[in-house]
């Protein structure tokens, strides 16, 4: 009876963290950033700082920076003298740790993963356009390849918002 809660209890663990991004993936991720002008042409050593809630980092460019997983979005912003700031938000999305979590039931690593982290990536690498505000999404990215960022949309102005009774007004005669 002893060896029989012993196993089951084995096999209990092995499900929970079976899928566990904590076992299978690093707290840290490594990307590469390299920064661009408008005109295609290659600007090194520009001084990017990327952050997220835990924490902020510094690379120059073309550079490689350790960051914490997250759940939340990476904010990055890129300067050099006589260029224009190039600024990224880089989305973050649920890697292969976490879905091993909800195939292989392991609830508690879902959570755990979720909670710091883990569960989450970033593109590996990603082109910013100086003087250019760019969104980069892994999704659909292919490891060693340049994740290019599309521009970020921007948020409607005071003049552009219509009400409720300019909306009705459209509709009558």
């Amino acid at each position: 009876m002893k060896k029989l809660f012993q196993y089951s209890s084995l096999v209990l663990i092995l499900m929970i963290f079976s899928g566990c991004a904590s076992l299978t993936k690093d707290t840290y991720q490594r990307m590469q950033i390299e920064t661009y002008s408008k005109d295609n042409s290659f600007v090194s050593n520009a001084k990017c700082r990327a952050k997220n809630e835990y924490g902020d980092w510094v690379a120059f460019t073309s550079g490689t920076l350790t960051i914490h997983r997250s759940d939340q979005n990476l904010l990055v912003t890129c300067e050099k003298d006589g260029e224009l700031t190039g600024y990224a938000t880089v989305i973050s999305r649920t890697n292969d740790g976490m879905i091993g979590n909800v195939f292989f039931g392991g609830g508690v690593g879902a959570l755990l993963d979720h909670h710091n982290g883990n569960a989450y990536s970033y593109p590996d690498w990603i082109r910013i356009i100086m003087g250019e505000n760019l969104v980069f999404d892994r999704w659909g990215s292919k490891s060693g390849q340049v994740v290019l960022g599309k521009p970020a949309v921007e948020p409607p102005s005071s003049s552009d918002k219509t009400t409720i009774v300019d909306n009705i007004r459209n509709f009558l005669p």
